[in-house]
């Protein structure tokens, strides 16, 4: 199995325990507006952190992380911002990819090509540092160009 670019996708199952850790903790971040697993508790398939769409400028319509947490400590955290009927996302992961380190970034505006990531592999770390990234993003958008 392969993720669409010819790299072997994260192995091994979701780490529900983990998981359900990220989500009562990232519930305290004040951008958080609500956390719900996807389709569901029962059957998670990923956990999605909605984000508060007050903090942000009109322009923006929803953002939120879908985030995987394996067994391998492998991850996925995608933050995915709908606005003006486009897309603005990012993604940290870590699994095995042939052309980037294990542990690495894909980019914004498009999630784009990956580039080393210097993230601790700690699931409460990655769950705060990225919630830090999201926090100085709507400080950009609120900033403007």
């Amino acid at each position: 199995m392969t993720d669409g670019s010819g790299d072997p996708t994260p192995t091994g199952p979701l780490d529900v325990p983990t998981l359900e850790t990220v989500a009562g903790r990232a519930g305290s971040h004040p951008l958080v507006e609500r956390w719900v697993f996807d389709p569901s508790g029962a059957s998670p398939r990923l956990l999605r952190i909605e984000l508060d769409g007050n903090a942000y400028p009109p322009s923006v319509e929803a953002a939120r992380l879908d985030v995987r947490w394996f067994v391998t400590d492998d991850y996925s955290v995608h933050y995915v911002e709908s606005q003006d009927g486009g897309r603005y996302e990012c993604r940290w992961d870590r699994h095995p990819k042939a052309s980037a380190p294990r542990t690495h970034f894909h980019p914004p505006p498009d999630a784009g090509e990956a580039t080393p990531s210097p993230l601790d592999p700690h699931h409460l770390d990655v769950c705060f540092t990225v919630l830090d990234w999201v926090a100085e993003r709507v400080e950009e958008l609120h900033d403007g160009p």
